[in-house]
């Protein structure tokens, strides 16, 4: 009886969230999914069982979903540059499912800490967003580098351009986001002033994940 009173109250919170989106937003209301994945490394005494990833505790990734299970996300493509070389670009955009998004760093795509954060957008918001995603696809427009843009500049850049966080030049993007930690925390304060809803889920206890 108890499970079935929980089961319905689940359901009903569920409903309820829906019918206020459906209030705020409308029923037509297009929306992206900012996708999170913290950076981590091996806790001390899973050293020998844990990978390393790329960044350690201050990497991780983020990539934007417009269309279902298919993410869009800046990756590099040959050996990393520390310096940004524009002329010889090891870089490019690509589109993952979702599973294989958040297993890019070598983790389980269900034991990983993630933070999803689901933004309702307008028409022209879409539209400019579809616009990027055929150029960069296309021909990325930067190279991917240590010292450069990278996934959380990258991601930055996108959003700027929609007028979802304000838009900068690509040097003032990268300085200001060096590491997908610092879009993180712009998103997620927008998602507190607009009520925007964020998913998240912990990360298995054999590694030592990032905080916000």
């Amino acid at each position: 009886m108890n499970i079935i009173r929980k089961k319905t109250g689940i359901l009903l919170v569920m409903v309820c969230f829906n019918l206020t989106y459906v209030k705020l937003y409308g029923r037509d209301t297009v929306f992206i999914k900012v996708h999170f994945l913290y950076g981590s490394k091996p806790a001390k005494k899973y050293k020998a069982t844990e990978k390393k990833w790329f960044g350690g505790i201050l990497g991780g990734h983020v990539g934007i979903e417009s269309d279902s299970d298919k993410v869009f996300n800046f990756i590099p493509k040959g050996d990393l540059h520390y310096v940004s070389n524009p002329k010889d670009k090891h870089s490019t955009f690509a589109v993952h499912s979702l599973n294989n998004f958040w297993s890019i760093l070598g983790g389980d795509a269900d034991e990983v800490k993630k933070a999803t954060v689901i933004i309702p957008i307008s028409e022209k918001q879409k539209n400019i967003l579809d616009s990027i995603y055929k150029i960069y696809m296309w021909s990325t427009p930067y190279d991917y580098a240590f010292i450069g843009m990278r996934c959380g500049s990258a991601a930055y850049d996108i959003l700027g351009q929609m007028g979802i966080v304000k838009y900068y030049t690509y040097r003032k993007t990268w300085k200001k986001i060096f590491y997908p930690k610092k879009l993180r925390r712009i998103i997620l304060e927008k998602a507190k002033i607009n009520h925007w809803k964020v998913i998240r889920a912990d990360g298995v206890k054999t590694r030592i994940w990032e905080r916000d």
